[in-house]
């Protein structure tokens, strides 16, 4: 087996984790700056194997797309121009961020780190892949 990759893109950074290559495991990666992510996706698929891509999908509750859903569509376009071998999966992305603050605050993280939207990005694309773990596994 390879792993997935997950990605909570965002227009400023992107949130990156990723299973082992059991799919059992999902790690956070650090928080990419959104015009490096194609560069960080290159390099990281050079060291792993990766069977599939799993992307947030950006929607509002009343089930529309948000303002951020085209911007995730483009990228979703290129990534799949650049690696056709490799499959997209769309997970509804709605309530991450307000999941990865509870998971810090319930882990006893101290305020300051909590600010750090990195760290909440990262938390988000971890929930999206185990979303998409549990999805699959029913």
């Amino acid at each position: 087996m390879s792993r997935i990759l997950a990605i909570d893109y965002g227009k400023r950074r992107v949130g990156v984790a990723v299973t082992d290559p059991l799919q059992i495991i999902c790690t956070g990666l650090p928080t990419v700056p959104n015009k490096e992510i194609f560069t960080f996706i290159k390099n990281y698929l050079a060291s792993e194997e990766v069977e599939s891509f799993v992307i947030g999908e950006s929607k509002n509750l009343d089930n529309t797309k948000s303002q951020v859903a085209d911007d995730i569509e483009s990228f979703a376009k290129k990534l799949e121009k650049q690696y056709p071998h490799i499959p997209i999966h769309w997970v509804d992305e709605r309530f991450t961020s307000k999941m990865a603050k509870q998971s810090m605050l319930m882990s006893g993280m101290k305020k300051k780190k909590r600010r750090q939207k990195e760290i909440v990005d990262e938390i988000s694309a971890t929930i999206i892949l185990q979303t998409y773990l549990e999805k699959t596994q029913l």
